[in-house]
């Protein structure tokens, strides 16, 4: 185990990514498993899965907010301490970490309370039915108690693989997936607890990561140390990093607006088959987001502790590579699902009428997929270089400039059936987006490492 983050200024950039990548990228896919194992298992219970499903689907924006918080704290704090170090100020890097696990402790208890109190009318809001109101309720009641462990498991592993522990980050998943795989049958059809069983396996399987990532942050082998000293709210270490986390943020938080908004339109113009559809959508479009968002985790602390050492060969050579990695991924994938869009939909569910419906929702709403490598390497590089308006802006025009207005604009205009119109509003926006990122991110990046230079 290293002892300090010197090699990420030494070793070669492209076994030095591979080296990092590789278990960020698995620690997304596993970390996935949480929610997709979830869904599997409830959409086969036995004559209702479907309704469970479709129920639990509905909780998916509440859960994406209670992330978003998570990478407030964890991904705007992170690069900072990559930062600090590339400077050599580890104190300063400790006491951000102190800072935003402070901030973790008072956001969970504040979204706890909220979740508790108020969770029944947010999930008639974000797209529940009278048929699928209790499922969603039922899970959220549970899944609110582990708010805490979701918060720290998310937020506090991204500071592990900003120091280069990209192995450690993902044993802190993997150790979370295995007991939800293990667990999710046993409470769901052993102990017939249905969506409950799958939401207590779940809380279980955080409460484990959480003990696995603290218990390496308080112990040797780590090169930033969680002091109790250093557990307070200090606004001037913490507003820099809520500025740079607040990219991720509204990329997550939007999501769940989003997530909402195309419930919404889909019970207007289809019914609860089409909600059902959408939340087969989403487990697929998480197959592109979470490994492209591991990459990006594997090459931040690269990235950001050469820009913090100014050394802009490797910043450029390392984001190329991520580039060329990430493109080659979103591009493959969007084959798969082209191909084989029935493939994806048997996983969830064996309803023969929910599968027919999800393949023809599948190849609309995957359709610009292939690009979306390129997006999320600018997106990722813009965060790992501090530059927090840039993250902003690209989340920004993406979500609520160009997506949230196509929801409701396409199914008014195009000669399709309506609620299809509503899942093209995701292809479309994602094509826009990534010009606009591609002009931004090449006219910023230039004049960054001309700065540096």
């Amino acid at each position: 185990m290293q002892e300090n983050s010197e090699f990420l200024g030494t070793e070669p950039v492209g076994a030095l990514m591979r080296r990092l990548a590789v278990p960020a990228v698995t620690a997304q896919l596993i970390n996935m498993l949480y929610n997709i194992v979830d869904r599997i298992y409830i959409g086969h219970i036995a004559a209702d899965g479907d309704l469970a499903l479709t129920g639990v689907g509905v909780c998916m924006p509440v859960i994406m907010i209670v992330s978003a918080f998570a990478a407030l704290a964890g991904m705007g704090g992170a690069p900072r301490a990559s930062i600090a170090l590339g400077r050599g100020d580890r104190s300063g890097a400790e006491e951000v970490l102190g800072g935003c696990f402070a901030l973790q402790l008072a956001v969970s208890a504040i979204l706890t309370a909220v979740l508790l109190v108020w969770n029944r009318p947010f999930l008639m809001a974000f797209g529940a039915s009278v048929h699928t109101i209790d499922y969603a309720a039922a899970y959220m009641n549970i899944y609110a108690l582990g708010t805490l462990f979701v918060q720290l498991t998310l937020g506090m592993n991204a500071f592990v693989t900003a120091q280069g522990f990209t192995r450690t980050s993902m044993c802190s998943v993997l150790v979370g997936a295995v007991c939800n795989i293990v667990l999710d049958p046993v409470f769901i059809f052993a102990l017939d607890m249905g969506v409950r069983g799958a939401a207590l396996a779940t809380v279980i399987s955080q409460a484990v990561s959480c003990v696995w990532v603290l218990r390496f942050l308080t112990g040797r082998h780590t090169v930033l140390r969680l002091r109790r000293e250093l557990l307070r709210l200090r606004g001037a270490v913490l507003l820099p990093c809520l500025a740079l986390g607040l990219a991720p943020f509204i990329m997550q938080a939007s999501e769940s607006v989003i997530a909402v908004c195309f419930n919404a339109s889909l019970q207007r113009y289809g019914s609860d088959i089409a909600v059902g559809a959408m939340t087969i959508l989403t487990s697929v479009m998480q197959l592109a987001m979470l490994p492209l968002q591991g990459l990006g985790q594997g090459a931040q602390p690269i990235i950001s502790y050469n820009y913090g050492a100014r050394n802009a060969g490797r910043v450029r050579s390392a984001y190329r590579l991520l580039l060329r990695v990430s493109l080659l991924y979103s591009a493959g994938l969007w084959l798969l699902v082209m191909l084989f869009p029935g493939a994806f939909a048997s996983v969830f569910t064996p309803k023969r009428e929910l599968v027919r419906y999800t393949v023809r929702a599948l190849r609309i709403y995957a359709a610009s997929m292939g690009l979306f490598g390129i997006q999320m390497a600018c997106q990722m590089t813009f965060t790992a270089l501090g530059r927090a308006r840039e993250s902003i802006a690209v989340a920004v025009v993406r979500k609520f400039v160009l997506l949230l207005p196509l929801i409701y604009l396409l199914p008014r205009v195009l000669p399709v059936d309506p609620a299809l119109a509503v899942y093209a509003a995701e292809p479309a926006a994602d094509a826009l987006a990534v010009t606009f990122t591609v002009v931004l991110f090449t006219i910023r990046f230039r004049d960054a490492m001309r700065r540096l230079e």
